[in-house]
């Protein structure tokens, strides 16, 4: 059996402002394994980013413990790459320097690195487009530099919040396609959070649901599609049958409100 890469044992986040405390995740439990690629799908507002960050040390946990590797987190790790809902490139360097920014900042070797990132960028559709900048680029254009970016330095685990939000229907699709080829490619551990069901099954191994807050696990769904899952994964009956599945949940949990008026008088 493969090892467990990230495990969360009884994990609880309290925030407290001007006296209030916000009850973010209660008592949270998840093991992910090694190689695993683990979607987190939930309502707003139910800590899903927040256990992200958890994972990644920016954030401490206020119970429980989170490790990597079997090391308890106490702080950001070396191993791990980080994509957010938005890009972040920096306007003054181009999309190759972009992406080798974090090589410089970790004090490593950028020439070393270049190969890797012109592979990189041309795996995400970018090899003709390395010298252009920032703003001259659209929006996932700018989100596939950005998780490049956030696999130069080869990690272990790869984080994601929410990288696809921002992005229209088509655009979204085709980066689907392109992280699951990287991941196919490189398995690294990828924990990926979105608000998508439909995202979250035709990329995952699992797809973990969560509760409204304060967010605590309410089902974990194994995916038992073929990889790789390209276009035709959507028509395939045990997709519509998970969708479905989650969908409930959340329409159980009041967190859909199907109750529309009727369209026939």
């Amino acid at each position: 059996m493969t090892a467990t890469h990230i495990e969360l044992a009884g994990v609880g986040k309290v925030f407290i402002r001007d006296l209030q405390q916000t009850v973010a995740l209660k008592q949270v439990d998840l093991d992910i394994r090694q190689g695993e690629f683990v979607a987190v799908v939930g309502p707003s507002g139910c800590g899903k980013s927040t256990l992200l960050r958890l994972v990644t040390g920016l954030t401490p946990a206020t119970s429980g413990v989170v490790r990597v590797a079997g090391e308890e987190v106490s702080g950001p790790r070396s191993d791990t790459g980080i994509v957010f809902q938005r890009a972040t490139l920096v306007d003054w360097r181009d999309i190759l320097g972009n992406v080798l920014l974090q090589i410089q900042l970790r004090g490593l070797d950028v020439k070393a690195y270049r190969a890797r990132a012109e592979s990189l960028l041309d795996a995400v559709g970018l090899g003709q487009f390395m010298d252009r900048f920032p703003f001259e680029l659209s929006g996932g254009m700018q989100q596939r530099a950005a998780i490049a970016r956030g696999l130069i330095h080869q990690p272990t685990i790869l984080l994601m919040d929410e990288p696809f939000g921002a992005l229209d229907a088509l655009t979204r699709e085709q980066m689907r396609l392109d992280l699951e080829t990287l991941w196919t490619r490189d398995r690294m551990t990828v924990f990926f959070i979105t608000h998508s069901i439909d995202e979250a099954v035709l990329l995952a191994d699992r797809v973990v649901v969560m509760s409204p807050r304060p967010g605590t696990i309410d089902r974990i769904f194994e995916v038992d599609l073929p990889r790789p899952r390209g276009l035709g994964a959507r028509v395939d009956p045990r997709f519509a049958d998970l969708v479905d599945k989650i969908t409930r949940i959340f329409l159980e949990r009041g967190v859909f409100d199907d109750h529309r008026p009727s369209l026939v008088a």
